[in-house]
């Protein structure tokens, strides 16, 4: 089968590579001149299954509330302007803080996230890939003893739907992770999830999109997507996409645009809910420093997390609801700067911290758009993934390939498809 990729992330190359392996006919188009130089280039390298629990919650409500007008606030939502998109956006994500659509979606998200861990674990075994990977567990840690009951009740579902993660007292984290030491009397509480990982998100999607080509597979860089052709004699169908290197056609249309996949859509008249949620993280040489993490930490606090790769340390973290602007704000340099000296002070060179900034696709109940869009049979969706593409890029390639190959997943779609956002059938 011909297959048309739209993106070329770290969720459009594990993809195309998986689609390749399965002997289609794979062409992949991306704007930028390699694989994987927005969302997925520099971000917070966590693979991590335990960071399931949804944005969406009452308590995200109170925090909001907190957070209003603070230049350092870890969610920042720009809701005084003229934003339909942001509007719709947030009435979803509003009805979605309700607790008993958190558990659902914590559900959701777990049970993929823990199916994709699997498939990369199978894939490191075929393919390899060198990523600066590690399988240390992730540390959540919390400064904040009001913020310990819901860290119990979120870690309480993630266990019924699977998961490791458990208490560890202020003691046993350090142990885990000495450089925690200088932070350790301001802890309120830890938790661990032994099973979870980290790696370059980057260097994966090159090891990807190189496997991919290996198996095949065309890339088209520097081409713009500027829509979708959908087939005129047959309303059930696209035909492929216009681009600025002119009309490509396909068997199969796979959209992994991120934050820019409702763009698209609305080509054809059909609409996602997806809307950027802007993330920041710098990147610090840990060469001579003496005391950068080793295991991978999450601050719960700050929304910040940490994650060693090789000889770097990144720290990542916060969001800025402000459409799809791509501009580094130094003000959010700066915050983020401060929370990673203030947790890992000696933990790399912060006189070039290397920033960074990507959208991340999110949807207002933080469970990514998998499967077929409904009534269209050939366009499949793989977006959606917020700040959880890395974790969620193996097992979603995987459930796509399946589909377009005509296997039945090896997950449960439930409540992972657009069927969930649809009021009616187009």
């Amino acid at each position: 089968m011909k297959v048309l990729v739209l993106g070329a992330g770290v969720i459009g190359t594990t993809t195309a590579c998986l689609l390749a392996r399965d002997g289609h006919a794979v062409t992949v188009v991306d704007r930028q001149p390699g694989p994987a130089l927005e969302t997925s280039f520099a971000n917070g390298g966590q693979i991590a299954a335990s960071h399931a629990e949804p944005w969406a919650s009452p308590r995200t409500l109170v925090k909001l509330a907190q957070w209003i007008g603070r230049a350092d606030a870890p969610l920042q939502v720009r809701w005084l302007r003229w934003d339909p998109a942001l509007w719709s956006w947030g009435l979803r994500f509003l009805y979605n803080c309700r607790p008993g659509a958190q558990a659902r979606n914590l559900e959701r998200a777990v049970r993929l996230a823990l199916y994709s861990r699997q498939r990369l674990r199978l894939m490191r075994e075929q393919v390899a890939p060198e990523y600066d990977g590690r399988s240390s567990g992730i540390l959540h840690i919390y400064r904040d003893r009001r913020s310990l009951p819901q860290a119990t009740a979120a870690a309480e579902l993630m266990t019924a739907a699977g998961l490791d993660r458990h208490p560890v007292s202020i003691d046993e984290a350090v142990a885990l992770e000495p450089a925690l030491a200088d932070v350790a009397p301001h802890l309120a509480g830890a938790f661990y999830s032994p099973d979870d990982e980290s790696g370059d998100a980057h260097l994966f999607s090159r090891a990807m999109a190189t496997e991919a080509e290996r198996r095949g597979a065309t890339f088209l860089y520097d081409t713009k997507v500027h829509g979708l052709l959908r087939a005129l004699r047959v309303p059930r169908r696209v035909m492929g996409a216009t681009t600025s290197r002119g009309p490509l056609t396909a068997d199969a249309v796979v959209l992994c645009l991120g934050s820019y996949a409702p763009r698209v859509m609305r080509t054809i008249g059909l609409s996602l809910p997806i809307y950027p949620a802007k993330g920041y993280s710098i990147t610090l040489d840990t060469r001579g420093a003496p005391a950068a993490p080793t295991v991978s930490v999450t601050d719960d606090e700050h929304r910040m997390v940490f994650s060693r790769l090789g000889d770097r340390l990144r720290c990542a973290g916060t969001a800025a609801f402000e459409g799809w602007n791509t501009t580094l704000n130094p003000r959010r340099v700066a915050v983020t700067i401060r929370h990673a000296r203030s947790l890992f002070p000696r933990g790399g060179d912060y006189d070039d911290p290397q920033p960074w900034c990507g959208l991340r696709p999110a949807t207002p109940d933080s469970v990514p758009i998998l499967g077929a869009y409904p009534n269209i049979e050939n366009l499949f969706l793989n977006t959606g993934h917020g700040t959880m593409g890395w974790t969620m890029a193996a097992g979603s390639a995987q459930v796509t390939a399946d589909l377009i190959t005509g296997r039945t997943p090896g997950l449960d779609l439930k409540g992972l498809t657009a069927h969930r956002f649809l009021r009616w059938e187009p």
